[in-house]
């Protein structure tokens, strides 16, 4: 696995702020100048590709496209793939990914300027399509199995593991990169602020992502990217992988009801699905990474669904959002890998900023504090605009 996020550019650096709490949410003037009612954001650092690149290939790359190269090329090299291997072998990928803004803007703002299409050029064409990270890392990788983009809002990165799962389960690819990627610019998130979704608590960015939290006033929108090598295990086994665990359940779900209403039926049954697939029960989970984005709608419906299914369990909860704010399309992605590296590394990161759970958060195990532990089974949901679910399971290998 790979990771590119707010908390840290690999997998060391955000093993060590997971552990310790740290948020790597911040303020962005620009977005005030531009019109936005709140400059909170996550704070990802672009990554310098030239010399890393070719220009050629480079060009095509947007924002969110430059995570994802950093992501899969640790994840490769965690996964011990090297360029001979990818040009022998059949390798797919299926990305989560629901926009690219900035660029669809900059052509927009040339046609308005200019009038002349001739001036766009072939770049923003491949930076703006919606398939843009899967279409450039087929390329710059030479991935020759399935290619294809998920584009199901923040639930997009989940349901591309899920769907690499299945196509694996069916024997129709050996091995696949899965992921998400998401665009932090600020143009990319002006109609969410449109909607008073996010967080205005400037005065204190660190706090401002407040999961579960009665005080909690909104979202900090956030991004990067994250990618998984998603292996069948005889398949790993017989080339000397080093398996950092078992997908073994994915299960989804439409809420059909209002495209922002959150729902708890929903969530169940995504989660129950989920865990049907992976034959656990609810006394089997250890821990679940929470979806909770720090919206007062949202979180509330979580804890009520959560509580449903886990009530009186010992499985701890936390939502890993309350440090990197919501990462959007990334998010189901990047949660499986803070998933994995707790799992690794016998610990459960906190739900920072918990100073008052809600009254429907009270009645679930959260933990505002890291905790030593054991992991071996994890549940991690998944939810998105238009009432899309998907919750994952993961094991420990034994």
């Amino acid at each position: 696995m790979g990771i590119w996020s707010c908390i840290g550019k690999n997998i060391d650096e955000v093993c060590h702020s997971l552990y310790e709490g740290k948020s790597g949410i911040g303020i962005e003037p620009e977005r005030l100048k531009y019109g936005y009612r709140s400059a909170l954001t996550g704070i990802v650092e672009r990554p310098k590709l030239k010399g890393i690149i070719d220009r050629r290939l480079r060009v095509g790359l947007p924002e969110e496209g430059e995570y994802a190269y950093m992501a899969s090329r640790q994840a490769f090299k965690n996964a011990l793939i090297d360029e001979d291997y990818l040009m022998q072998n059949e390798i797919g990928i299926i990305f989560g990914n629901d926009s690219s803004a900035k660029p669809v803007i900059e052509a927009a703002n040339i046609m308005d300027e200019k009038h002349d299409s001739a001036l766009l050029g072939s770049a923003l064409i491949f930076q703006s399509m919606n398939s843009t990270v899967s279409m450039n890392l087929s390329t710059i990788f030479h991935l020759q199995g399935i290619n294809f983009t998920v584009s199901a809002a923040c639930a997009s990165g989940s349901h591309s593991i899920g769907l690499g799962y299945l196509m694996i389960k069916q024997g129709l690819q050996d091995m696949i990169l899965c992921g998400g990627a998401q665009e932090t610019n600020y143009y990319s998130m002006a109609t969410f602020d449109a909607l008073n979704a996010f967080s205005i608590r400037m005065d204190d960015p660190t706090k401002a992502s407040r999961p579960f939290d009665r005080d909690r006033d909104g979202l900090i929108p956030s991004g990067g990217a994250a990618a998984l090598m998603l292996e069948e295990y005889e398949h790993a086994i017989a080339r000397g992988a080093n398996i950092i665990c078992e997908v073994c359940g994915y299960g989804f779900s439409s809420n059909g009801k209002g495209i922002s209403q959150a729902n708890d039926e929903g969530s169940i049954k995504a989660m129950t699905r989920a865990m049907n697939e992976a034959g656990v029960a609810a006394d089997d989970i250890d821990y679940i990474n929470a979806h909770a984005t720090s919206t007062p709608q949202g979180d509330a419906f979580e804890a009520i669904a959560l509580e449903r299914m886990f009530g009186g369990k010992h499985a701890l909860i936390s939502s890993t959002k309350s440090m990197t704010g919501h990462e959007c399309w990334m998010a189901g992605a990047s949660e499986i890998v803070y998933s994995a590296i707790m799992m690794q590394h016998h610990f459960v990161a906190p739900n920072i900023n918990l100073e008052n759970p809600d009254e429907h958060a009270a009645k679930i195990n959260l933990t505002a504090k890291t905790v030593d532990t054991e992991i071996n089974t994890v549940l991690s949901n998944s939810f998105g605009f238009g009432g899309t679910n998907s919750a994952l399971v993961i094991k420990k290998i034994d």
